[in-house]
This record gives structure tokens, sequence and C-alpha cells, in this order.
């Protein structure tokens, strides 16, 4: 068989692959350190296409989750909060490890490490 013919059938059939996202959809316990105290939560996820949808749960109760996008094994979200009045906007941004996400938050111009496990 001809060498160019092998690599063109080769690039199509690659071509032909879709990326799929990684399925995030359920609860997972998230958890992080800010001021030197460990604080948990929870996060309940729905994947359709590569939108992202769900809640996150906190101490501060729970949040909706909006602008959630999943690209392949990147997953980046916003959860608007209420500190003492104010609206703030927390973005969340990461990869997919299997059943464990690593996210950077986003707080303020503060960025804090996050992992995620799910439930």
């Amino acid at each position: 068989m001809n060498l160019r013919l092998v690599v063109c059938v080769a690039l199509a059939a690659s071509l032909a692959i879709p990326a799929f996202a990684a399925d995030v959809t359920g609860k997972w316990k998230t958890s992080f350190e800010m001021n030197g105290e460990k604080r948990e939560g929870a996060m309940n996820l729905k994947v359709d296409g590569s939108k992202l949808t769900g809640t996150m749960e906190s101490t501060r109760g729970t949040s909706e989750i909006s602008e959630g996008k999943i690209d392949g094994d990147t997953i980046s979200f916003v959860v608007i909060r209420n500190f003492n009045g104010n609206e703030v906007k927390i973005s969340y941004k990461g990869k997919v490890i299997g059943d464990e996400m690593k996210l950077t938050v986003d707080f303020n111009g503060n960025e804090l490490p996050m992992t995620a496990k799910r439930i």
C-alpha cells in the first residue's frame, strides 16, 4: 500500500474520533485550605454535551453553577456568592483525572487550589 494513502487514512480516522468530554455527572466532595483552615463542601454536577450545570454546597448554603463548560478533561464554571450583601463571582477551572478533579479557585483575585473527589 502506498505510504501517502496510509497516512491519509490514519489522519481521516483520527479526525473522525470526536473529542469526548469527561463524564463528571454526579456528586463530588470538595476540599481546600483558606487561611490555614480546611474547608469542605460538595458539588452536584450534570453534563449535557460540553455544557456543565449544577450546584455548589458549602457552609454558606447552596449556589447555582453558571458559565459551566467541559472540554475533554478541562472543566470551568462560575458560582456567584453573597458576602456581606455583595455578590462575588468565584471562578473554578481545572482538570478531571478519573474520579478526581484538580481545580484552581479564583476568589476575588486570589487563587487557591481545590480538589474534588467523586462520592
